[in-house]
């Protein structure tokens, strides 16, 4: 057992709140929150949080982890020139090997960010997930079918593979997205959705040419489109979300389907803004991720989180809009639900061990007038004092402890640039 003590707890049970409490993790799990009984059991490892805050990790609601490689490389281009000749031609080079290591690279900077699980849809999967056991990560797969798919049946073969793989892995049904995803392609997945009642996920509404492509070809937005479909029936939702009309946040409401926002990426594309705050008052559960580090470019937590609650005050023309507190829960608690991980949503005994200290005592924390609030606002990947992924510390102190050195992992995804670029 390991146990924490002599720090705050952020819980997220009624809402974000501190407590004095300790907290003991057995395995994979928590399995005390609260005083110290007047007998203590033996521990593996006692960590003195010396006034710093445990809370539950960060889940990143939408990313293409293996997209590193592209950090940097793909830069201030228009959309249309930052996919046709970036990024296809270069992903269309990845192979097995390259998702592995640029995977173990990504997963390092979630761990330095706080991040302890994220939902990832990309390519060469079985690469993907060999890359997050072995670096002892959790990851939900969502699956990208779209017309490029040589083989729209190994979707269900995946499904079922990954969701019966390895506690640190699993699987959900998507589509790539309608633009890029056939008729016959979408009403496949839709079947899949049916036959096993699951959730389904897409990238939605991140574009107007998007939006209006998809009016025009169906006489319907995508969302229209997909629930028409029955793609929602077993709930799920979309990623970015920009576009939004009111009969959307309406279906959106009405099903409780997750709006993922993905502010730093939309931004630096100049795809749009997401609603966020209309969709938070019109009662649409939220999330947040980074998307790739190709259009971000970091995989940093701390600065979606900033974006969310600006922009959302701006787009609202209100101050108040998006407050922190709500902020913080769809980082940290929104994400664990809409990716299925029900048990990653707070510390509370039964809950998985997936959690992360806060360093306080650095000068953007002080004074600590609000916690919460100085997370949000002011909080950066400087104050990760360590990240415990499933009971295990993964990084700590500027160390990583996944089964091989930083130094190596570098030089692997160095050696893939030097070879794409020739």
């Amino acid at each position: 057992m390991i146990r924490f003590y002599n720090g705050k707890t952020l819980r997220f049970d009624g809402g974000a709140h501190l407590t004095a409490d300790e907290v003991w993790t057995d395995g994979g799990e928590i399995v005390h929150v609260g005083a110290p009984p007047k007998e203590m059991p033996a521990f593996e490892r006692e960590i003195d949080l010396r006034g710093d805050v445990l809370m539950p990790g960060f889940k990143d609601a939408h990313t293409h982890t293996a997209m590193v490689f592209l950090r940097s490389l793909a830069d201030d281009m228009p959309l249309d020139k930052w996919l046709s000749e970036q990024v296809w031609p270069n992903e269309a080079k990845l192979d097995e090997e390259s998702v592995y290591d640029l995977t173990r690279l990504g997963i390092l900077e979630y761990l330095s960010s706080g991040i302890t699980a994220s939902f990832d849809m990309y390519v060469k999967n079985e690469a993907y997930a060999r890359a997050n056991i072995d670096s002892g990560f959790r990851t939900v797969i969502c699956s990208g079918l779209n017309n490029f798919d040589a083989d729209p049946e190994n979707i269900e073969r995946e499904y079922l593979r990954f969701n019966a793989l390895d506690p640190l892995v699993s699987y959900r049904l998507g589509i790539h997205a309608e633009y890029t995803t056939s008729m016959e392609r979408m009403e496949y997945a839709v079947s899949l959705a049916e036959k096993y009642r699951e959730s389904c996920f897409t990238h939605l509404c991140e574009t107007k040419a998007e939006v209006e492509g998809c009016v025009e070809r169906y006489g319907l937005t995508p969302p229209q489109l997909l629930d028409r479909l029955g793609f929602f029936r077993y709930g799920g939702g979309g990623f970015h979300c920009c576009y939004m009309s009111e009969e959307d946040i309406a279906l959106f409401a009405e099903k409780k389907l997750w709006a993922v926002t993905n502010p730093a990426s939309n931004l630096k594309l100049a795809s749009g803004v997401a609603p966020i705050e209309k969709l938070r008052r019109a009662g649409v559960p939220l999330a947040i991720g980074t998307d790739g580090a190709g259009s971000n470019n970091a995989l940093d937590m701390f600065r979606e989180m900033y974006l969310v609650s600006a922009l959302g005050k701006l787009t609202a023309g209100d101050a108040s809009a998006c407050p922190a507190e709500s902020v913080l829960e769809m980082a940290c608690v929104g994400g664990a639900k809409a990716m299925g991980l029900d048990n990653c949503t707070d510390v509370a005994p039964g809950m998985k061990a997936d959690l992360v200290v806060l360093d306080l005592q650095r000068p953007n924390m002080q004074p600590e007038n609000n916690v919460v609030k100085n997370i949000v606002y002011a909080g950066s990947k400087e104050n990760v004092r360590l990240t415990m992924v499933d009971g295990v510390v993964r990084y700590e102190d500027g160390e990583f402890f996944v089964g091989e050195s930083a130094g190596n992992i570098y030089e692997k995804a160095g050696a893939f640039i030097r070879k794409i670029r020739g």
